[in-house]
């Protein structure tokens, strides 16, 4: 089943997923970055290049040719994952498809609409049945 982890009280998402996706590559694991849009799959693709600071988080969206050998890859189709290792939900809506993947992750920031989504989709995996961790980054 599905390993669902959720970090709390995130002022900067797209910096946490970046982070959090270099801590999956260091374990040897491949990360899927599910965003919303085009816009936030081209925020997040640049964002990859610096965070970070003093590494280098390869990457490329999935449609790219060398995705399949690429540890981090991000899309917002729905239907462009390559691996089943760690999902990284930005998408405000669960994602379909998570249950293929071996670890979710969802980033809950702190913009009231973004808590109450993030609320949505606790209950939708607690609802099945779905184990899950939580983490607030607010405490030290």
């Amino acid at each position: 089943m599905t390993q669902i982890d959720f970090y709390t009280h995130v002022a900067n998402k797209q910096q946490i997923a970046c982070i959090l996706s270099a801590k999956a590559l260091e374990k040897g694991l491949r990360v899927m970055i599910y965003t919303p849009d085009a816009a936030a799959t081209e925020q997040i693709d640049r964002l990859l290049w610096t965070v970070p600071a003093t590494g280098f988080i390869p990457h490329c969206r999935a449609s790219d040719a060398l995705a399949p050998l690429t540890p981090v890859t991000i899309d917002h189709a729905p239907d462009a994952f390559l691996h089943e290792d760690v999902l990284l939900n930005l998408h405000p809506q669960w994602p379909p498809f998570f249950s293929r993947f071996q670890r979710l992750i969802e980033i809950v920031g702190l913009d009231e609409n973004d808590r109450a989504s993030s609320r949505e989709r606790f209950r939708f995996y607690r609802d099945r049945g779905y184990d899950i961790r939580t983490h607030d980054l607010n405490k030290g």
